[in-house]
């Protein structure tokens, strides 16, 4: 006979499959799914949530939790319970209808957001964002626990964290970022990486290669295109799309190499936390430091770019840049653009940034989705010096808003936060990995991220995780710093 705490954890184990398949629904939806399927697709995200939810707040799940004695469980099965217990918490105070009411509305806006983005229609997305954002709004509500809306949305992500913690941090490193900024915009340009003819069969293979001597597992996974490039699922079935611009030369593979660095984190959690709660993602900064190491620590970093560099002439001959040092400051050159997913390093933050402070608005009620688009140009021509020209490069290039993700954005700063401090720490403890890496080998690097990061899933908290890889707290100085070496090496600052 199952002991309560083994039927809890059965009981976990089935909803975390009901989970699973909404992850593939997601999939499917930005992948494969006919475009007229969008109505049906979000009535059946709708059922599959009612469920999950009616599961998590029953009164089965919650005898099964009362009856199970911490006092009577090792370590993890105590990191289980609260963790079983935080979610419990978590779905209790939304009530089922309004969960529905939110996925088959993100459902609807997430397709919607597609077609207005294409078509430059922003107010064909407007009335979809809306009640978005009014449903969000009341699941804030039923969350908050006096610490405000968007703490409540923040902490969905980013658990056992304060945002404004998090705020504060912000504003000093938007002060340091920019004037790192105005540094670099004083100095001597660098030509951007010339316009090549790399044809779509020829990335996508060199994608994968690349994909695969990361560590990615093609048994547990595989790799599609999507218009925004996203990682998918955990333990053995871990999904990764990219995109494909012809004209562009490494587009396709930073993008992969991002969503390699979520894809690793799943696949490499502890086996035998698998369906359960520790088994899951720490966080979504978390994760994000994951796939901006790989991305920018390693692959722009200038001991990787000299083995692309030899792997595209191989592919490519004469591609009009004479060496990998040239390739490398190419690769990291800072100039103004609209798109979040291309900016440079020093400028990725500040894109997240306003992101960051328009959602508050939002969240809060200080600003209304119909004042957004204006809200949004006046801040980006604020922060960049450069006009918004057509709404895909505004407001509508992101689809997070459209699906509800309320409160995730500032994982993504944070995650580079993060990233830093562990590669502070990192390149102490593997002094040999520059040479690894001029051989394409990323393996020691991914190997210790393995250890100190991974493994563990969500049995530590985020902030125990970056303290126990570096033994210092987390601040933005490591990031700050990192980027001072780099890029005042890159174009000669004093």
């Amino acid at each position: 006979m199952l002991t309560a705490y083994q039927a809890l954890l059965r009981h976990w184990k089935e909803t975390v499959s009901l989970k699973q398949l909404i992850g593939l629904a997601h999939w499917d939806q930005q992948t494969y799914m006919p475009v007229n399927a969008a109505r049906q697709r979000a009535d059946q995200l709708a059922v599959i949530t009612r469920v999950i939810h009616e599961r998590i707040d029953s009164g089965e799940f919650g005898e099964l939790i009362a009856r199970t004695d911490h006092a009577d469980l090792d370590r993890l099965g105590q990191i289980n319970l609260r963790l079983i217990k935080r979610e419990r918490k978590r779905v209790a105070a939304i009530p089922a209808d309004l969960a529905a009411a939110i996925s088959r509305a993100s459902s609807l806006a997430t397709q919607n957001w597609k077609q207005a983005k294409e078509s430059e229609d922003v107010a064909a997305f407007l009335p979809f964002l809306a009640e978005v954002v009014s449903l969000k709004r009341q699941e804030a509500d039923a969350l908050d626990e006096g610490d405000g809306r968007y703490n409540a949305l923040f902490n969905c992500y980013e658990p056992d964290t304060d945002a404004e913690w998090v705020h504060e941090m912000f504003i000093r490193l938007r002060r340091g970022l920019t004037e790192l900024r105005d540094q670099i915009r004083c100095a001597d340009p660098i030509e951007p990486i010339p316009t090549v003819d790399f044809p779509r069969d020829q990335q996508l293979a060199l994608a994968r290669q690349i994909a695969g001597k990361f560590g990615y597992d093609w048994k547990r996974g595989r790799l599609d295109l999507s218009v925004h490039p996203f990682t998918c699922g955990d333990g053995d079935d871990v999904r990764i799309t990219t995109r494909v611009d012809e004209t562009d030369l490494l587009d396709c593979l930073f993008a992969t190499i991002h969503e390699t660095g979520h894809a690793l984190y799943e696949q490499n959690i502890a086996p035998d936390l698998a369906m359960t709660p520790a088994g899951m993602a720490s966080s979504l900064g978390i994760h994000e430091s994951q796939s901006r190491f790989l991305e920018n620590q390693i692959a722009r970093g200038a001991s990787f770019i000299a083995w692309l560099f030899d792997c595209l002439k191989q592919e490519l001959g004469d591609f009009g840049i004479i060496d990998a040092h040239t390739l490398y400051c190419c690769c990291n050159s800072v100039s103004d653009g609209f798109i979040r997913t291309m900016a440079d390093e020093v400028q990725y933050n500040l894109h997240i940034l306003l992101r960051f402070d328009l959602e508050r608005a939002l969240v809060s009620g200080d600003l209304e989705v119909g004042d957004l688009e204006v809200a949004w140009n006046e801040r980006f021509l604020g922060d960049f010096g450069v006009a918004v020209d057509k709404p895909s490069n505004g407001m509508l290039q992101d689809t997070h808003w459209a699906s509800g993700s309320f409160g995730y954005f500032p994982t993504y700063t944070l995650g580079n936060i993060y990233s830093a401090c562990l590669h502070a720490r990192l390149i102490q403890d593997l002094p040999e990995l520059d040479r690894d890496l001029r051989r394409g080998d990323p393996t020691s690097a991914v190997a210790w991220m393995q250890e100190k990061v991974h493994r563990h899933g969500a049995s530590l908290q985020p902030l125990e995780i970056i303290q126990a890889a570096t033994g210092e707290t987390v601040s933005e100085m490591p990031l700050l710093d990192y980027l001072r070496d780099k890029f005042g090496e890159i174009y000669g600052l004093g």
